[in-house]
């Protein structure tokens, strides 16, 4: 992990020319960058390909970092952005029922149950809004701080401390109508 004065000296490095250096910024950060688009697209090809053109933008616009946030907040915006504005342009095409194919395998009622939670908090999350759904998983499955959170979305630490106690009653009420509705058609 390098430190926020070591990517000043890398900035002013890329920005005095030393292009090479940029590597390692993109070094440090790709996986959080993949993490936030895969969260907002759900597929691996476009979260990759729109991590990647956020690092080019970031890349063309680094004269434009004004130091007054952390490089990654800005970095992260940007991915956000990106991945958003793809999101709106690829829609995803749906596979039809009779042409999908399911594999059977012989799994332990632990990983089935698993995977039913899994399924019914993905089903859950997917009620929420881009930005509730984001401030969850900053929050909780990346373990950011509320600071850093709210540094990445651009928001008050106090506004995102409400958007994700909101989130989550939004997701516990969503978690109980899919539920009720799962148990009637069993």
């Amino acid at each position: 992990m390098i430190t926020t004065q070591q990517e000043y000296s890398i900035i002013d490095k890329i920005l005095a020319g030393d292009q090479q250096s940029y590597a390692v910024l993109v070094d440090q950060y790709k996986t959080y960058a993949f993490t936030i688009a895969f969260k907002i697209l759900d597929s691996r090809s476009e979260a990759e390909e729109a991590a990647q053109d956020a690092f080019i933008k970031a890349f063309h616009y680094l004269k434009t970092f004004n130091r007054q946030a952390k490089f990654s907040t800005w970095l992260y915006r940007i991915v956000f952005n990106t991945a958003i504005s793809y999101k709106r342009k690829h829609k995803h095409a749906f596979q039809s029922i009779e042409t999908t194919v399911i594999a059977y395998s012989d799994q332990s009622d632990k990983q089935l149950e698993r995977d039913d939670k899994q399924l019914f908090v993905g089903k859950a999350m997917d009620a929420l809004s881009e930005a509730d759904r984001l401030a969850i998983q900053l929050f909780y499955i990346q373990e950011f701080s509320l600071e850093e959170v709210a540094d990445l979305l651009g928001q008050n630490v106090n506004t995102v401390k409400v958007r994700i106690h909101r989130a989550r009653q939004r997701l516990a009420d969503e978690l109980t109508r899919i539920l009720k509705q799962e148990a009637l058609t069993l």
